[in-house]
């Protein structure tokens, strides 16, 4: 990194990338009883399965493109893991994992092996791909009749993006 201007911008995205795992271990946190068994439909993924999912896709890519720092993979995509404390785990050494390699990447200027132009557009993809596993949870609980109250829910998930307290 060759100026302070860009060491700062890196660790402003690379906060991004901490406050999205914060807010996906606040909603495990926050699941009603019975929550991580909820599915949108019949056949679809549970919601226990969609955050073993999105830990299994960040370290899968990692493999891919960073491999040299890349974690062991689980040996199941979409798990059926009853423990949320396991889960929780699971999500922050993965985020770790993510973010040491983004680090990494953009400080050396070294290219990632396989997908993406640029490290960055990696962690955008992770963020994106979360947020959308996100919604699909608030619509399985809805589905299961367990919805979350908003006014409730949105201090430990919207709020977290908007903070500027330092973490």
């Amino acid at each position: 990194m060759s100026t302070t201007h860009d060491q700062k911008l890196l660790e402003a995205l690379l906060d991004s990338w901490d406050r999205n795992n914060t807010i996906l271990v606040n909603l495990l946190r926050a699941l009603p009883q019975g929550g991580l068994e909820a599915r949108a439909l019949e056949g679809s993924p549970s919601v226990a399965e969609m955050f073993t999912h999105m830990h299994y896709v960040r370290l899968i890519f990692l493999s891919e493109d960073v491999p040299e720092l890349a974690s062991p993979l689980p040996e199941k995509e979409w798990r059926k893991e009853r423990d949320p404390d396991r889960i929780a785990a699971m999500l922050n050494e993965s985020a770790r994992a993510v973010r040491e390699a983004v680090k990494d990447r953009v400080e050396t200027g070294q290219e990632m092996k396989e997908h993406y132009d640029h490290p960055i557009l990696f962690l955008q993809h992770m963020v994106w791909h979360e947020g959308y596993h996100h919604g699909q949870i608030k619509l399985a609980l809805k589905a299961a009749g367990k919805p979350f109250d908003d006014e409730a829910i949105g201090p430990v998930t919207w709020d977290v993006w908007m903070d500027k307290t330092e973490r």
